[in-house]
């Protein structure tokens, strides 16, 4: 998994698969929420995502108040987040 990020849009390529991972997207989330409160996340072509990673958005949203919006490219990775129930508390959109 590659990540960037410039303001406050944060891009990930590649499959979000490993703690060392959510350890990267959380360092990163990290810093950005003093000074955003709204993030913007791209991952154009993860087929799935760490329950890790998962929970910590839940928390940014949900006790950080962090307005969160995921563009996925991945069917499989709309479908799961759909079946975990957060599309619209991360403001998911599928992306082609």
């Amino acid at each position: 998994m590659e990540i960037s990020y410039s303001s406050n849009i944060i891009n990930i390529k590649g499959n979000i698969k490993s703690i060392e991972d959510f350890e990267k997207i959380k360092n990163i989330l990290d810093s950005l929420i003093n000074n955003y409160k709204s993030i913007t996340i791209n991952i154009p072509d993860s087929i799935a995502m760490t329950s890790s990673v998962i929970g910590y958005l839940n928390k940014l949203v949900l006790k950080d108040d962090i307005n969160l919006k995921l563009n996925v490219g991945n069917e499989s990775l709309y479908e799961l987040l759909d079946d975990l129930g957060v599309i619209s508390r991360f403001n998911v959109r599928l992306t082609k």
